[in-house]
Formats: C-alpha cells, sequence, structure tokens
C-alpha cells in the first residue's frame, strides 16, 4: 500500500502559488487570486477522492494503480457515479434547485458551474443549523464538485459522453424505487451503469479496443450483480428488496423473506442462481484476456473484489446474510497490485 499512499500524496501535492508567482514576477494580488484558485481546486480534489474512498473503497484502490493522468480521471467518474447513486438513495434537491448534470455534459463547457457554485456557498449560509436542509446543500455543492472533475477528464482525454449520458438516464430510474423485475433487466442496469463506467476509464487510459470493450461489458454485469448481492443486507434492513423478481418467484422465496433476514435454503437457492450469473460473466470477460491490450485491464482491476465476495459467498453457502460477509478482506488491495503488476484480470 505504500505506492497507494504515494500516488494519494502525489495526486494532492501542489506548489505554493505565490512562490509561482514571484518567480514569474506575477504582481502578489494576481498570486492571491491564484492561490484561491489552486487551493479551491486541491479542496475539489480532495472531495472527490475522500468521497470514492469512502464509498466506492476498491474503486479508490483500483484508481490510485492507474497512471497520473487517468488516476485523477478514475477519480473523478468514481465520484460522479457515487453522486449519483446517492441521489437515488434520497440526498436530492428539490426540482427548482437541482443542478442538471445531464445539461451541463450534453454543454459541454459547464458555463454555470461558478454561479451554482456560489449559489450552493450561499444556500449553506441560509440554512445554518437547519439539519434537514443540510444534506441536500451538499448533495449539490457534490455534483458541482464531481461533475466539474468528470468535464475536465471529458476534454483531456476526449471521453464519449454518451457513455455518461447513459450513466445519468439510468441512474435515474433508481428513484422508481423497485425490484428488478428478471435478470436481464438487473444486467441491462448493469451495462448501462457500471459497463458504461469501464468504458470511460478504458478512454482514460487511451486505449479503444473492441475485445477490452467486449470483456468491459462482461466485467460490468458482473459489478452489478455482485453489488446488488452485497447491497442486500443493507437494503432489506429498510425493507427494500431489489433482486430480480423472476429468480425469487423460481424457488417460492418472497420479499418478507428477506426483509426479516431469512437464511432457508429457499432464500439461498436464489442467491445461488445470481451469484452464478455473475460468475459466468466473469468467466465470458476472461475469455477474451489473450486479445485485451496489457494496458486494458488497469481499468479491470475490480474484478478482484468481484472474485473476492463470489467465493466468500460460496463458503458460507450462499446465506447473503451470513456476518463473514460484512468484513471488507483486507488482502484485496494487495491482490489488485499484483494484477496490475501482472497485467491480468
Amino acid at each position: 500500500m505504500a505506492a497507494g499512499i504515494s500516488a494519494k500524496r502525489g495526486l494532492l501535492r501542489s506548489e505554493p502559488s505565490l512562490y509561482r508567482a514571484l518567480r514569474r514576477h506575477v504582481p502578489p494580488s494576481r498570486a492571491r487570486t491564484r492561490g484561491a484558485a489552486s487551493s479551491a481546486a486541491a479542496d475539489s480534489q480532495a472531495y472527490c477522492l475522500q468521497l470514492v474512498r469512502s464509498r466506492d473503497y476498491e474503486g479508490y484502490v483500483s484508481s490510485l494503480l492507474l497512471p497520473e493522468e487517468a488516476r485523477r480521471s478514475s477519480l473523478a467518474l468514481r465520484a460522479f457515479n457515487v453522486e449519483l447513486a446517492q441521489a437515488g438513495e434520497g440526498l436530492r434537491l428539490p426540482e427548482d434547485h437541482r443542478f442538471d448534470a445531464n445539461a451541463v455534459l450534453e454543454d459541454g463547457r459547464g458555463r454555470n458551474l461558478q454561479r451554482r457554485a456560489s449559489e450552493a456557498a450561499g444556500q449553506r449560509r441560509a440554512v445554518a443549523g437547519k439539519r434537514r436542509a443540510e444534506p441536500c446543500v451538499r448533495c449539490l455543492e457534490g455534483q458541482i464538485n464531481s461533475v466539474h472533475h468528470v468535464l475536465q477528464a471529458v476534454r483531456k482525454h476526449e471521453l464519449t459522453k454518451r457513455w455518461l449520458l447513459r450513466i445519468i438516464t439510468e441512474r435515474e430510474k433508481d428513484l422508481d424505487d423497485r425490484a428488478y423485475r428478471n435478470l436481464q433487466e438487473l444486467e441491462t442496469y448493469s451495462e448501462n451503469t457500471q459497463s458504461s463506467l469501464i468504458y470511460l476509464l478504458l478512454e482514460s487510459l487511451g486505449l479503444k479496443n473492441v475485445h477490452a470493450d467486449h470483456a468491459a461489458s462482461h466485467i460490468g454485469k458482473a459489478q452489478g450483480i455482485v453489488t446488488c448481492l452485497r447491497a442486500t443486507p443493507y437494503h432489506s434492513s429498510r425493507r427494500r428488496v431489489y433482486l430480480p423478481m423472476d429468480v425469487c418467484m423460481l424457488h417460492g422465496a418472497s420479499q418478507e423473506d428477506f426483509i426479516r433476514g431469512g437464511r432457508e435454503q429457499k432464500v439461498r437457492d436464489v442467491v445461488y442462481d445470481v451469484a452464478s450469473q455473475a460468475h459466468v460473466h466473469l468467466e465470458h470477460a476472461r475469455s477474451f484476456s489473450n486479445n485485451v491490450p496489457p494496458a486494458a485491464t488497469l481499468a479491470f482491476l475490480q474484478t478482484v473484489a468481484l472474485e473476492d465476495y463470489l467465493q466468500r459467498v460460496r463458503r458460507a453457502d450462499f446465506d447473503v446474510f451470513h456476518p463473514s460477509l460484512k468484513n471488507r478482506n483486507p488482502l484485496v488491495p494487495f491482490q489488485m497490485y499484483l494484477r496490475s503488476w501482472r497485467k491480468t484480470y
């Protein structure tokens, strides 16, 4: 992890603006202005890094193993993805104060970012002490931070905006708050969100390869399915079940069985079928390994975490509520490092 820590420091390290200004004979007033801008940029980068670290730890670790330019873009994209997911969890502004990420991306220049940032700061001061409004303001400020860095990534790497817009459109469906009707619907959602994110990571690495795209498609589907499984205990505790309804009906398992944390065979059978489909996608992704460029494997490092969870849920006899599944495997970052060194996935 020493390399990861060094990478993190490198991401945020910057030479003092005043010193650069003196070397270039820039007037002090302009130096202070640049210093403030540099500080704001560093704070914004730190926000994205901390958000990904807390809400997408495996994505955070895999990002630190990327080359510097791709690392910044990866963290921005993942922070943007987390912000959209949080919007689906209810941390969303009222319609008249919502930050329209879709419109900004379509515009491509983000002309209103500074204005909306000022509005967010004003709203925070206005609602000081009103705790119910605070999450909404933080959500707006977070969207501004993440979208700003995503726009930089789009310009730097000429990213395909269609993948970003597809993530936004699909995430909006989370607001329906309903279970997937079948496994194919879960796969489609995973393709439009997780696979699209991996396509963008490949572009950040400067790669456009049909075999890598095929592998990314299957890895994204596997990741979406595993994420659904991993989140089942959390969602069940809040009386929500998102597992495919057709698989549940096939084994006679009701939503109430999951809500009460049932560990009967019918519940395990549902988990087995869903986990098996994730495993199939991982195997399909690896079938392209001989034709995938070695550099592309850096975008696939999260297969380590997916494989780890599938192995642990199998050892738990597909009991998705088993206590052993609550703990993070401390070896996953080291295994990711080995995969990045060996250029395998």
